[in-house]
């Protein structure tokens, strides 16, 4: 049977039915271990009661108003981010990809504002990954993503990760800001060191450009820190984060600083549905959980066990595995190059568990804030298991053809 879904996904023949906590159940009745959490947004896992609660609470009373009216609950959750992070101020989005345009355009406008309308250019890097508008397409500059869409979004120059040099010789006279995801999803779990964005930071400082981190896919308590940035003391001017802070409803949101974001007055953006009033309350209850005292710490404890065990794994199975690397619980597997990270994937679902592929050959950790050692546990004997069976199939003498 023909889908009459446009065929953009090569989705895997697998529909689930229903989920609690960190597992799945397919509509055949398998069980999955959901190690990739829908890409980072189960953050709370699957049916969590508060999440439930608030969510049918809003949804008998209202879901929409736009924002012609004031939203009290996205007045609450707005200060709540403010109180907790280095921002001022906040614009609520519907999605990771509409959180980096605001900050793109609260980026560009700053600079107008300041008088100097001709530094639009952002500095990005390569192997990014900030969404699939033509603008997050054009900032994250994979060709792939770039292709048959005619000429890309100017105003965007990408240079290697960890190149501070090549950062360096970018700079010029129409750039206005440097954007970069403290921890690399899309491309491969690639940790930016605390020196390097230091250094980054300080070079803004020094030539008047704004730095904007994307936290779509680290914040909310995915690295142990309630936001990445936290990781390495460095403070941002602009930032977008989506995912987790819906827990699995669409939700995402653009913080900034009263100084960068004041370009962005009355009438220069938009949006009709984002911060509404069903969406604020799910991610007014997502932080009710994440802000628990104890929670972000048990986070990274977990965090650290699991890489530990996954460590362990490694020394096993070198024919496998060739690099545990990320932090807290946005881990990366990165698969020796004789085995495809798909194919190993493909081999952890038949083992009842869920990983996501990413760029560098890596499999993608990125599983409930909520799991506990119970689950850690149960996870790293399927990877185990998936890992002799791959030995196995590399060890099997090839066929004659």
């Amino acid at each position: 049977m023909t889908s009459p879904i446009l065929p953009t996904y090569a989705r895997i023949n697998l529909a689930f039915e229903k989920g609690e906590g960190a597992w799945l159940e397919a509509s055949g009745g398998k069980r999955f271990l959901d190690f990739g959490g829908g890409i980072a947004v189960a953050s709370l896992g699957y049916s969590h009661p508060h999440l439930v609660h608030a969510l049918v609470e809003q949804g008998q009373k209202l879901w929409h108003t736009s924002n012609l009216f004031v939203i009290p609950e996205g007045e609450r959750l707005a200060q709540r981010l403010v109180d907790k992070s280095f921002a001022d101020l906040v614009f609520f989005t519907n999605s990771g990809a509409e959180a980096l345009e605001c900050a793109i355009k609260t980026a560009r406008k700053y600079q107008s504002a300041s008088g100097k309308p001709e530094r639009y250019r952002i500095i990005t890097f390569d192997g990014a990954f900030h969404g699939r508008t033509l603008a997050t397409i054009a900032a994250g500059g994979n060709k792939k993503y770039l292709d048959g869409f005619g000429p890309a979004v100017q105003g965007f120059d990408q240079v290697p990760i960890n190149d501070l040099d090549a950062v360096k010789a970018a700079i010029g006279p129409e750039t206005g800001a440097i954007l970069i995801e403290p921890i690399q999803g899309e491309g491969g779990i690639r940790v930016f060191e605390p020196a390097f964005l230091r250094a980054l930071r300080a070079l803004c400082d020094e030539h008047g450009l704004l730095l904007m981190f994307d936290e779509v896919q680290t914040g909310v308590g995915r690295t142990g820190k309630l936001f990445a940035y936290e990781l390495s003391g460095v403070t941002p001017d602009i930032m977008s984060i989506a995912k987790g802070i819906g827990g699995g409803f669409p939700l995402g949101a653009c913080l900034t600083t009263t100084e960068a974001g004041k370009g962005m007055v009355y009438g220069t953006h938009g949006t009709t549905f984002g911060g509404n009033p069903l969406a604020m309350a799910v991610g007014n209850a997502v932080l009710d959980v994440v802000l628990e005292p104890g929670f972000i710490d048990k986070v990274a404890q977990t965090g650290l066990l699991l890489k530990q065990r996954l460590a362990e794994l490694r020394d096993r199975h070198p024919g496998v595995i060739a690099e545990i690397r990320g932090e807290g619980l946005m881990l990366g597997i990165r698969i020796n190059e004789k085995v495809v990270n798909t194919d190993f994937a493909a081999t952890l679902r038949d083992q009842g568990i869920l990983l996501i592929p990413a760029g560098d050959n890596v499999v993608r950790l990125l599983p409930p804030l909520i799991i506990g050692e119970t689950e850690v546990a149960e996870a790293v004997a399927r990877i185990d298991a998936a890992c002799m069976v791959t030995e196995k199939a590399l060890a099997a003498p090839a066929k004659v053809q």
